[in-house]
């Protein structure tokens, strides 16, 4: 796998899906000696299950756990320090990773419990855990998601998680984007695979859902997270700890310079369900079709994206899925709304995309 690649599978079935990018993106070797000591480093910021679009679903270290075993990787150790204000024990209980750590026969480390030690981050020191640091290769487990504070979470501020509480309470005095992107300087992201099933909306701790059915692979940190934010209806240039780490020389900033490798067909993935939570309040704009989660989603991250008075100005829903395929409308999202008067193409379009072609249409 190349470094400026990006590996993209649709489906419901994470531990599935996450042992198919494992396989082709080379994996094995891409960590090459079976004795080196492998990390997951999920993100379990909260005591909830990953369907509330806060943490990182168990069934996609699954997966790798199996492939790493069936590969000979014997050494593999699940790493994770939950956010200041919760127990990464009751996370790691809660979010099943307890119990898939005693079915696997792999490590668990609390890195709240663990000890840490300054680290010289590219001209910041930072406090980060000493396991985190001793491991050999490290596969970095994010929820892309919505944040409250920097926008977009994803592969850079997951490693949040290995620094130790007093750093963590550090880092907001900084104002979070500065040392995230010095933090990764030196916080290992040798592998990355994105939870994107169904990240929130716009809270890191989850309750507003936005089902996605995707994950993506990357091996670039920077590169990842700007083509993630995309993905959000976000511009890469918005969030500024991409373009802080693109400087300290960690990645490419610039997600027009990835090259997007999809393993399968959007539509391959689930129907968007029931919208939930925030989501219903944006979903009155929309009219749904048999409509596919990735596609739908990129839609409600667009919508979050633009103002109540713009959406205001929007004469009629946007009409969105395979139920529209061959028929005429006025606005649509998507491939299968091709023959409409007015739509923005792609299959799936992300957020970005959509954002920029509603405004475009809410401007004339």
């Amino acid at each position: 796998m190349e470094k400026n690649e990006i590996l993209a599978i649709y489906g419901d079935d994470p531990e599935t899906m996450s042992r198919r990018i494992a396989e082709e993106a080379g994996l094995e070797s891409l960590i090459g000696d079976r004795r080196k000591r492998v990390g997951l480093k999920p993100n379990l910021v909260v005591s909830r299950t990953a369907d509330g679009g806060a943490t990182t679903h168990p069934e996609i270290a699954r997966g790798l756990i199996g492939y790493l075993q069936s590969h000979g990787f014997t050494d593999v150790t699940i790493l994770e320090g939950s956010w200041v204000g919760d127990d990464t024990d009751q996370a790691f209980k809660v979010c099943g990773y307890k119990q898939l750590a005693e079915e696997t026969g792999v490590a668990i480390i609390n890195l709240q419990k663990d000890t840490a030690h300054p680290r010289d981050c590219r001209g910041m020191k930072i406090e980060i855990c000493d396991a985190a640091c001793d491991v050999d290769f490290m596969i970095n487990l994010p929820v892309l998601k919505g944040h409250c504070q920097t926008l977009v979470t994803c592969a850079l501020k997951n490693n949040k998680g290995v620094i130790s509480n007093r750093e963590k309470r550090r880092f907001h005095t900084l104002g979070l984007h500065q040392p995230i992107a010095h933090l990764n300087a030196v916080a290992k992201n040798d592998f990355i695979l994105v939870d994107s099933i169904c990240g929130d909306l716009d809270f890191e701790e989850g309750g507003n859902p936005v089902p996605a059915g995707r994950l993506f692979g990357s091996r670039d940190p920077v590169l990842c997270d700007a083509w993630g934010a995309t993905l959000l209806g976000y511009r890469a240039d918005e969030i500024p700890y991409i373009g802080l780490a693109e400087k300290l020389g960690i990645g490419c900033g610039n997600p027009k310079q990835a090259r997007i490798r999809e393993l399968n067909h959007s539509s391959q993935g689930a129907l968007f369900p029931r919208p939930q939570g925030r989501v219903r309040e944006r979903a009155r704009y929309i009219r749904e079709d048999k409509a596919c989660s990735a596609c739908y989603a990129g839609l409600v991250f667009a919508l979050s994206r633009i103002t109540q008075n713009e959406l205001s100005r929007l004469k009629e829903p946007i009409s969105i899925g395979q139920g529209f395929k061959g028929k005429k409308g006025t606005l649509g999202v998507g491939q299968c709304a091709a023959n409409f008067a007015a739509f923005c193409g792609g299959c799936p379009p992300n957020a970005r995309e959509i954002a920029d072609f509603l405004q475009a249409v809410i401007s004339r």
